[in-house]
Order: C-alpha cells, then sequence, then structure tokens
C-alpha cells in the first residue's frame, strides 16, 4: 500500500481520481454521483480558474492496483489574502473503510500544507467556495442537489487525524402543507405598508440575467462576514452563474426590493438528485433525457441560499421571500421543501426555519486542524 501524487496532465491519473467514488458507492442507494465533466475539470489547470490564482495537487493510496482512498491539497490565495491567514485546505476526500488509509491521506495534506509555509488546514473544501463538507446525521437521506454523501465513519477517520470540528450545517425538512402560519402574512403586509417593501419573481431566464451584477454585489455584502467567504474571481463568477443557470427555474427565485434597491434575496431550484443517479455521471447519450425529465417530475424543491442586508437582518423582509417562496412552490406543484445547510451557529436563521416548521434532519461538518 502507497501513497502517490497525481500528475492532473495525465488523462489517467484524472479518470482514476474522478471515477473512485464512483466504485467507492456502487452498492450504496443513496449517492448521487457528479457529472463526470464537471468532476474532470476540477483537476483542470489549463481550464479552471481556480488555477488562474491558486494550487492544488492529488494524491491517492494504492493497493496492487486497486485505489483505496483520495484527497486534494489547496491554497487558495484570494482567501487567505481576504482573511489575513495562511490557510490550506483538503478536499475531494474518499476513502474505503480503513483508518491506515485515512491517515495517509490526510497526512499528505497537512504535509503538502506545512511544505508551503502555511499554519491551519481546514477541509473538506474544494476549487469553488465552499464545495464540500462531509455528512454527519442524516444517512437515512438522500442529498440534496450538489451536496455531499458519505459514508458514516468519515467524522471519525478524520478527527483521528487531529482535525476538530470548525462550523456544522444543518439541513431541514418541510412539507408544503400546511400553508406558513397566518400571522407571517400580517407581518407582510405591515411591511408592505410601512417599510414600502415589495417582492420581485421572474419569469425567464433572460430577466433574471439582467440582475445578476447587482445580485452579485447584494452576495458580498449579506455574506461578506461569513467565516467561509472570499470574493470570487470574475471567472470563477461566470462558471457559478453558468451553473446557476443550468439549474435555476427563474420562477423559484425571489427578491425583496426596496423602492429599486435589492435588501434580498432566495434561491430555490428543483431537486434533480434522482436524475443524476440514472444519468450515472455522464450527459450523453441519455444523461440529459434523465435529467429533463426529472426536472419535470421532481415534487421536492431545494432551498440554497437567503441572504439580506446588513441593515434589514431582523426586520421581517425574510418572511416576503418565504411566502412568495411557498406560493410559487405550490403553484408549481412541490410537495416537499429541504433548506440546505444553515450554520449551525447562526440562530438566527435557525429560529426562523423553526418558526417556518422546518425540522432538521442532516448534519455536515467542517474540520480545521493547525499544522
Amino acid at each position: 500500500m502507497h501513497l502517490r501524487q497525481l500528475n492532473p496532465d495525465h488523462a489517467g491519473d484524472v479518470e482514476q481520481f474522478v471515477r473512485f467514488p464512483f466504485a467507492l458507492y456502487r452498492h450504496c442507494p443513496l449517492w448521487v454521483p457528479p457529472l463526470l465533466s464537471s468532476a474532470r475539470e476540477t483537476l483542470n489547470r489549463r481550464k479552471h480558474p481556480f488555477y488562474h490564482h491558486s494550487s492544488a495537487d492529488f494524491f491517492v493510496v494504492e493497493d496492487q492496483g486497486r485505489t483505496l482512498g483520495r484527497i486534494a491539497a489547496l491554497e487558495n490565495r484570494p482567501y487567505n489574502a481576504y482573511r489575513g491567514s495562511r490557510t490550506a485546505f483538503f478536499g475531494y476526500f474518499e476513502v474505503i473503510d480503513s483508518l491506515e488509509v485515512a491517515r495517509l491521506l490526510l497526512a499528505a495534506a497537512c504535509d503538502w500544507a506545512k511544505a508551503r509555509g502555511l499554519t491551519e488546514i481546514i477541509g473538506p473544501r474544494g476549487v469553488i467556495g465552499v464545495d464540500g463538507t462531509v455528512l454527519v446525521e442524516g444517512f437515512e437521506y438522500r442529498p440534496a442537489l450538489g451536496i455531499p454523501y458519505n459514508f458514516p465513519y468519515y467524522d471519525a477517520f478524520i478527527q483521528d487525524s487531529g482535525f476538530g470540528q470548525d462550523a456544522d450545517y444543518l439541513s431541514g425538512y418541510r412539507s408544503i402543507e400546511p400553508r406558513l402560519p397566518e400571522r407571517f402574512e400580517r407581518i407582510a403586509e405591515r411591511l408592505r405598508r410601512r417599510h414600502k417593501l415589495r417582492v420581485k419573481g421572474f419569469r425567464r431566464k433572460a430577466e433574471l440575467q439582467r440582475w445578476i451584477p447587482r445580485l452579485i454585489e447584494l452576495h458580498h455584502q449579506a455574506f461578506g462576514q461569513l467565516h467561509s467567504y472570499y470574493p470570487p474571481s470574475e471567472a470563477e463568477l461566470k462558471l457559478m452563474i453558468k451553473t446557476l443557470f443550468s439549474i435555476a427555474d427563474p420562477r423559484l427565485i425571489q427578491l425583496v426590493l426596496k423602492e429599486e434597491e435589492i435588501v434580498g434575496f432566495l434561491f430555490a431550484y428543483p431537486d434533480l438528485s434522482r436524475g443524476l443517479q440514472k444519468a450515472a455521471g455522464r450527459l450523453w447519450p441519455w444523461g440529459w433525457s434523465h435529467l429533463l425529465r426529472e426536472r419535470r417530475r421532481t415534487n421536492w424543491l431545494d432551498i440554497s441560499a437567503v441572504g439580506l442586508l446588513p441593515a434589514y437582518r431582523g426586520s421581517g423582509a425574510n418572511i416576503l421571500l418565504y411566502l412568495a417562496l411557498h406560493q410559487a412552490a405550490r403553484a408549481l406543484n412541490y410537495d416537499h421543501l429541504e433548506m440546505i445547510q444553515i450554520e449551525a451557529r447562526n440562530a438566527n436563521s435557525r429560529a426562523d426555519m423553526e418558526h417556518l416548521g422546518v425540522t432538521w434532519i442532516k448534519r455536515h461538518r467542517h474540520y480545521r486542524r493547525s499544522i
């Protein structure tokens, strides 16, 4: 058994890295595979915008031609510049049920970071933002679109290598029925009348596209204080917007306006996880049809982001967003809502969700270790 650093310019090494999870989870009915094309882009140093400013290396543990685990070690320089830190990340961690293999992989990431003069390592994260977390509760549920699923032993393996909890994230469930409490509508009417707040929805992606520059600025103001945030580059923004538009239904995106100023937003999208399972990592020849079919018939809705300008937090403006989304979801025949990854330390957001009738069903985690 040995550790090997991969060469991202070698097609065979790239395939070994991206296909390992397909073998690892081949008998797991809840795992949702990524698209192989997107997974390969993660290692593409010529095309992916992450490598315009930062670096990453990729490792596997092998034994007699069999892959036993994988990991990436990353240095996100804009993150460190924004935070004034010397932080490395580990990401894309996947491993068989072997503590020895996990130790080799996590030690490789820590050694990589130490050799570059970095003083701590956080993970899992990836080449885009906070891509990646570890599931620690809720293994009986299929993951929401784009959210990781892993085996239960991951948490113990990572902590065994000296990592402690950095942050936990909760995901919760609510059925569309019953309707939201009547007091929410009374609060919303007061906000409309006294504070001149209103909700804007969309019907077409072309209309939404025109609002993207303003939404980018709002995103920075709403989330800039989160410990995981850093300002993405223009190329990274383009990639994120492209990804957003590939899954977005504009009828499920809501804004709160004060006159013509955006003061809050909510982003929800249809859950296509079952379609991705059927596509098995490939768009061609039939993957697109599975995804399009699932888009038409899914009755699950994922809510991934709710943000308000700091001055409007606690004002009740978020209630306008929840009411508008609930109305749109009912009109589009959704039956189930999943609120994705609210930071567990965010007491206000947790309270909001609980007032809405959300039940917490999953917990994901980031880890941190000094080196």
